[in-house]
């Protein structure tokens, strides 16, 4: 069933075999005919998620790679839109020799390749394949029939994730487990663990019960409870000999390591010694799924130093619209984060935000159009650029602080061609930033057509701005910071590389400054 927490628990059993030795491989498959998300809706379809090679996917991947700690590409996410073109092109270049092109055999042969040329080319033990959606979607069902195919083929294990509501009297309804895996069972798929979704534990009775309908032993069936960090779930299931059942059934010996550093990662999520309050100032703070990323780089940063950082949703469309000031929404709070975004519906809700934290010496960090907005805020009260703005918004701006990058102009189509992906940076020593990285060279991952006019970066830092990061060949800024207490934007998505293991140094370094200004007030 879909938004029950299929990316969680994929994420979970990657790292369980992950603490064994085993090096995992995770791959997402989504039945919808986009080639990958990058022109989704936000409110649609919560967060674009980037990769180090540039693809833009579903929001699934920042969890399998916050999990196990790894960086994927675009092999690992398959999407019909993918997986039509491959098809059609084959064709056209008479790849099929003069056959009549079929789902089957030919659209699920693509798809057992696929799958086996990810597993070969990165190396894995074990490939974990989520397929998206809900059982009987006509999206995925030659997805499923390809999975079918492959069971006879290689190893293969079939796990169902089910939703086990509980009524008013709290007595668990196992009937849409048993219809579901009754529908799994009619495609010829036969589930080998069912993992439970629900709000408490399952009774012995429950379990017996699904186990006796679903046609699995009770010990393969396994609590997904409602716990207060995601981070925990492996160890749940874990907890109920999940490990050692996968290794069994997948004839796979364990090559040692175990979780001792996350266990200890995640008691100081769950005990932390210190609290904060932090602002996400965005215009999809309705969907929370648009900001996961930045909500979980937090939990991360926050873990590090102890603490827990709760988070307060300011929509600035509410500033723009004269409902609240920028003072009445961030009065309670010791930081504030302005996020990535497009568009100028919230927009001098943001700039208010980032004028109000910088008059009132707030923390902020600014994501690529939150490096956008400061420089924009800076360069209209402190450069003397009255009406400065982004040619995204007003055209006609007589300063333009923030245009197009110049090999975006022209460009007419909008899937896979803003700058995408992992690239470098050069930082300046002696900045906040580079006290944050603790070196020169960094590597960042980014989504974005626009950038700051270089027109005007002297007189942004004649007026003190400070351009603390380039590219490499000085064309474009990277990262910009104020001249006085915390304050960094950078171009790039820092959040989109933050791990539980290995925090983003931006976020770090911001969670410190809010801790530090807490204690000094």
């Amino acid at each position: 069933m879909s938004g029950l927490g299929k990316g969680i628990v994929t994420s979970s059993i990657g790292k369980l075999l992950q603490s064994k030795g085993l090096k995992v491989s995770p791959i997402k498959f989504d039945g919808y005919l986009n080639v990958d998300c990058g022109t989704m809706n936000p409110f649609r379809h919560g967060e674009v998620f980037v990769l180090d090679d540039g693809t833009e996917c579903d929001m699934d991947f920042g969890t399998y790679e916050r999990f196990l700690n790894v960086d994927l590409n675009g092999q690992n996410s398959i999407t019909g839109g993918k997986l039509f073109r491959n098809i059609i092109d084959k064709e056209r270049k008479g790849g099929f020799l003069g056959r009549d092109v079929q789902i089957v055999p030919h659209l699920t042969d693509e798809i057992k390749a696929w799958i086996r040329k990810t597993g070969e080319t990165q190396d894995a033990d074990v490939v974990i394949v989520e397929v998206g959606g809900t059982v009987g979607d006509l999206e995925n069902g030659y997805f499923l029939e390809a999975m079918r195919q492959f069971a006879a083929e290689e190893k293969v294990l079939f796990l169902q994730l089910t939703w086990v509501p509980s009524m008013s009297e709290g007595e668990p309804k196992t009937k849409p487990t048993q219809h579901a895996n009754k529908l799994i069972q009619s495609m010829g798929i036969h589930p080998n663990l069912i993992v439970c979704r629900q709000d408490e534990l399952l009774s012995r009775d429950a379990k017996d019960k699904i186990a006796m309908f679903c046609n699995v032993p009770v010990q393969n069936v396994f609590d997904d409870p409602s716990i207060d960090t995601i981070y925990e779930l492996p160890m749940i299931l874990e907890k109920q000999k999940m490990t050692e059942l996968l290794l069994k059934e997948l004839d796979i010996e364990e090559k040692g390591e175990d979780m001792k550093e996350w266990r200890a990662i995640v008691e100081k999520i769950r005990s932390p010694k210190k609290e904060i309050t932090v602002a996400i100032t965005g215009k999809y703070t309705a969907v929370k799924d648009a900001y996961v990323s930045v909500k979980e780089a937090l939990v991360h940063a926050g873990a590090h130093h102890n603490a827990n950082v709760n988070v307060k949703w300011v929509e600035t469309s509410e500033i723009d619209d004269g409902k609240a000031t920028a003072k009445e929404l961030l009065k309670d709070c010791d930081g504030i984060i302005v996020p990535g975004g497009y568009g100028s519906r919230g927009t001098e809700g943001k700039i208010a935000c980032i004028k109000y934290a910088r008059e009132n010496k707030l923390p902020f960090l600014g994501l690529c159009y939150g490096l956008q907005m400061a420089v924009i805020e800076w360069a209209r009260n402190k450069a003397g650029m009255e009406g400065a703005n982004t040619t995204e918004i007003d055209e006609k701006t007589a300063y333009p602080v923030i245009d197009f990058l110049p090999e975006q102009r022209g460009i007419k189509d909008k899937g896979a061609n803003q700058r995408l992906g992992a690239w470098p940076c050069k930082l300046k020593k002696g900045t906040k930033a580079y006290a944050a990285y603790e070196k020169e060279d960094i590597s960042e991952r980014h989504r974005h057509r626009y950038e700051v006019n270089n027109d005007f970066r002297a007189k942004l830092e004649e007026s003190g701005l400070v351009i603390s990061g380039t590219s490499p060949d000085g064309n474009i800024v990277e990262v910009i910071e104020w001249p006085d207490g915390f304050g960094i934007g950078t171009q790039a998505h820092p959040e989109l590389k933050s791990r539980l293991e290995r925090p983003a140094p931006l976020f770090v370094s911001f969670v410190k400054a809010c801790l530090d200004g807490k204690k000094q007030n």
